[in-house]
C-alpha cells in the first residue's frame, strides 16, 4: 500500500528526497530514492530508532535500502546503524577508526551517549553492534541510485568532528545533507573532537557543492538556505578567531 511522507511524519524535500526529525536529540535522517536503490543518510540513535527508520523508508521506496551514508561519527547519528548491516556503508576516511566494535571509539561513544541521556543499556547494546564503514570516502564518491539518480557524497572536513561527509543530491532544487557541519535548532556544537580551525573552510566547500540556490538539510533543525549557511560560517569564524 503507497504512503506518503506525511503520512510517516516525513519532510518531502525534492522529489524522491526527504528527511525526518528524530525524537529526543532531534536529529535528521535523509532518504533518497531511486528506481533500483535507496540511500538512507545517518541512522539514528539506537538499534530500535535505527529498525524504525529503516522500517519508514523502506515503505517511502518501495524497496530496500541498499546504501547508509554516515555524516560523522556521533552516536545520535550512527548508533541505529546495525539495522542496516546489509547496506553499503560509507563515511568519511578515518570514521572506520572510531567505528569499531570493543576500541576505545566504541566506548567513548557509549559514554558520550550517557552522558546525554542515553539509558545505559540501549547505549552498551548500540555500542557492542557498531558497523564499521565498508566504504571509507577520501575525497567525492559517486552513487548511482537507478533512475537517473545520481547521488555524491564529498568528504568535506574536517570541522564539526575529524570525519565530516556532506551527501549532495543534484535536482531542482540540488539539496545538500550537511550532518552537524550546520545546525538550525541551536548554535553548532564544538565537543572535544571538533576541529574549529578548519571548520569555516568546511562550510565553505558546502556552498560551493550546492550553490546558491540549493537546499541545506542540518544535522538538527529545520532546512536552510545558502544565506543561512554562509551567516553560520562568518559566525563560526568569529566564535574561534578563524581568518576569512
Amino acid at each position: 500500500m503507497t504512503v506518503t511522507w506525511e503520512e510517516l511524519g516525513w519532510e518531502r524535500v525534492a522529489a524522491g528526497v526527504g528527511r525526518c526529525r528524530l525524537p529526543v536529540w532531534d536529529c535528521t535522517a535523509g532518504l533518497v530514492v531511486g528506481a533500483e536503490a535507496a540511500l538512507v543518510v545517518d541512522a539514528g540513535s539506537s538499534l530500535a530508532e535505527g529498525a524504525t527508520l529503516r522500517a519508514w523508508a523502506e515503505r517511502l521506496a518501495g524497496h530496500r535500502v541498499t546504501h547508509l551514508a554516515l555524516t560523522h561519527p556521533h552516536f545520535d547519528h550512527v548508533f541505529g546503524a546495525a539495522a542496516f548491516a546489509d547496506a553499503e556503508v560509507f563515511a568519511a576516511v578515518g570514521a572506520e577508526s572510531v567505528l569499531t566494535r570493543g576500541g576505545l571509539g566504541a566506548e567513548e561513544l557509549r559514554a558520550d551517549a550517557v552522558r546525554n541521556g542515553l539509558d545505559g543499556t540501549t547505549a552498551a547494546e548500540a555500542a557492542d553492534t557498531l558497523v564499521r564503514p565498508r566504504h571509507p570516502v577520501s575525497g567525492e564518491w559517486t552513487l548511482d541510485l537507478g533512475g537517473g539518480r545520481q547521488v555524491l557524497l564529498a568528504n568535506v572536513g574536517p570541522g564539526h568532528t575529524a570525519h565530516d561527509l556532506a551527501v549532495l543530491v543534484p535536482g531542482s532544487p540540488e539539496v545538500v545533507f550537511c550532518g552537524d557541519l550546520v545546525e538550525e535548532s541551536g548554535q553548532p556544537q564544538a565537543g572535544p573532537d571538533a576541529v574549529p580551525s578548519h571548520w569555516p573552510a568546511a562550510l565553505d566547500r558546502l556552498l560551493d557543492l550546492g550553490g546558491p540556490d540549493a537546499l541545506y538539510v542540518p544535522g538538527h533543525g529545520a532546512v536552510v538556505d545558502a544565506a543561512f549557511v554562509r551567516a553560520q560560517r562568518d559566525a563560526l569564524a568569529a566564535r574561534f578567531g578563524v581568518s576569512p
